[in-house]
């Protein structure tokens, strides 16, 4: 095969890989968005064991409440259910811009969401708990009153931070991003407790005993509208499945939704156990953390490759002279005020800011559907050749300008002198900056779940929100992070230490040497 058909079929493949998830989108799908961490409604394990369903782009399943609800109504509309593991701030973005056809996750329909999706009518009705630790002075209360001067927060863009507001004397915390940020913090007594819902609450419960629901009587809890502590199934603005779904949903009746939500509850394991528990969570998912690692290597280092191409070429381009030509001069100028606008911006602005514009903006403004892993190189790539930009041009600088004098007296080009003189310095220079990037992209690949992408921390926060076992669950994320950085670490230090040559060597010294050996032989010959 020639040099030309290769690269067409490399060009090929990756506009494949660019828009597979395009192609997913067939008209016989149900692409449901959950984030399969929010026990019971949805939550992630390792087999189709209780009628679980594939996660998209993953080997694991998703089970819960909502995945029977979403199996039920794809069954009626004659699609196949597609299920897309998605961090909750996620899951918006993807419904508006047509990454999902629906969102089933446990979502109120409150009046802000309507302002931008549409709901179907309701698939569960449920009543709001506070979820505290055992032992806790407060797992004994019996009205709002009895959590004077708590410390209690609830999930962001929820209904249920509105409702702390009715607690007298309360101490409002910080709204978490998560179910499973709040089950750490709760269990780490950085909060007293935080407001969830029953299914939610009894299912930490019996996960694990640290935890204990607070019901109220009605009289003296949350004083809720029906429509607040309701669940509804997003979908976009004039969604055509919205009629469908409602009267698939009008045949589930209340008795039902309840005898599903206790089959769920009754299918999650208990999680009593002899081992230590570190261990058994190494034994039951270990695979989900290599996936996650293997995943989050290979976006950081493909990455940390093209973005410091990315960064040696602007940087490179960046040192040519101003030629004499005005076309030229004037196409050199705007080039230059582009890359200082690029590299601005990305230096400037957070990966998962830049995650969630281009992931979810390109579909939306220009109609694009990115493959998500595809779309998470390319966010790692262009960020970090933002950075990569700045240190190339501080490695060329540190290069003495005598060498470039020389290299332009003995008749060199200025790509000659770069290629040949500066670019072979420079790459030792920067090798240890080029090697802090990859460590920092290894760690920052954690903002990219919220484009359904699942490293490894994303793999992390669903075992903990299936098993409730926070502090072991991250401490066993918290050493893989560790052995990948630190094995990296070590690799690029060896790699500098080879590029340095011997300690011992020394030039002048060897020539000092060849010199007196020479002169030695002539005075033995009778020269």
């Amino acid at each position: 095969m020639t040099i030309r058909k290769r690269i067409g079929v490399g060009l090929i493949l990756l506009i494949g890989l660019v828009f597979s998830s395009q192609t997913a989108k067939a008209e016989g799908t149900f692409r449901v968005g959950m984030e399969a961490g929010y026990a019971p409604f949805n939550w992630t394990q390792t087999d189709d064991k209780n009628g679980a369903v594939p996660i998209e782009g993953a080997k694991e399943f998703a089970g819960g409440y909502d995945v029977e609800i979403a199996k039920l109504i794809a069954n009626e509309l004659g699609k196949e259910l597609v299920i897309v593991k998605t961090e909750w701030d996620g899951l918006a973005p993807a419904l508006t811009s047509g990454k999902i056809d629906a969102v089933i996750a446990g979502m109120s329909p409150t009046e802000e969401r309507k302002k931008q999706i549409d709901f179907t009518d309701v698939y569960y009705q449920s009543h709001l708990v506070i979820l505290v630790k055992n032992g806790s002075p407060f797992q004994n209360a019996t009205s709002l009153n009895d959590f004077e001067g708590a410390k209690i927060t609830a999930q962001l863009n929820t209904f249920h931070y509105s409702v702390i507001d009715q607690i007298p004397g309360v101490s409002k915390q910080t709204a978490m991003d998560n179910f499973p940020a709040m089950r750490v913090a709760l269990e780490s007594e950085k909060i007293d407790g935080y407001v969830t819902e029953k299914p939610e609450a009894l299912t930490a419960e019996k996960a694990n005993p640290n935890f204990k629901m607070v019901e109220f009587s009605q009289e003296n809890g949350f004083q809720t509208a029906p429509e607040d502590t309701a669940i509804a199934i997003g979908l976009q603005k004039g969604s055509p499945l919205l009629a469908e779904i409602n009267s698939i949903l009008a045949d589930i009746s209340v008795e039902k939704q309840d005898e599903i939500m206790k089959s769920v509850i009754a299918k999650q394991a208990d999680n009593e156990t002899d081992e230590i528990w570190i261990f058994k969570i190494i034994k039951e998912n270990g695979m989900m953390f290599l996936r996650g690692a293997g995943m989050t290597l290979f976006i950081s280092l493909i990455g940390t490759v093209i973005g410091t191409a990315i960064g040696m070429a602007i940087g490179i381009f960046r040192t040519i002279p101003v030629p004499d030509n005005k076309a030229k001069k004037f196409g050199l100028g705007f080039l230059n005020k582009f890359f200082s606008v690029y590299i601005e911006i990305f230096r400037g602005t957070p990966m998962i800011v830049q995650a969630m514009v281009i992931y979810y903006g390109s579909s939306q403004a220009f109609g694009l559907d990115l493959n998500p892993t595809f779309a998470a190189l390319f966010i790692v790539s262009i960020n970090t050749g933002a950075y990569m930009t700045e240190i190339v041009r501080g490695g060329i600088y540190s290069v003495d300008k005598g060498q470039f004098e020389a290299a332009q007296a003995i008749g060199m080009t200025h790509f000659q002198t770069m290629k040949n003189v500066v670019v072979p310095q420079v790459i030792r220079n920067i090798l240890p900056a080029t090697g802090n990037e990859f460590v920092i992209n290894i760690k920052d690949t954690s903002v990219l779940n919220v484009i359904a992408v699942s490293e490894l921390y994303f793999q992390g926060k669903s075992v903990a929100g299936s098993n409730y076992r926070f502090f072991d669950t991250f401490f066993v994320v918290c050493v893989i992070y560790f052995i990948m950085t630190f094995t990296v670490t070590q690799i690029l230090r060896y790699l500098e230490r080879r590029l340095d040559g011997p300690d011992d060597y020394a030039p002048y010294a060897n020539q000092m040497q060849v010199k007196t050996i020479k002169t030695d032989e002539r005075t033995r010959g009778g020269i």
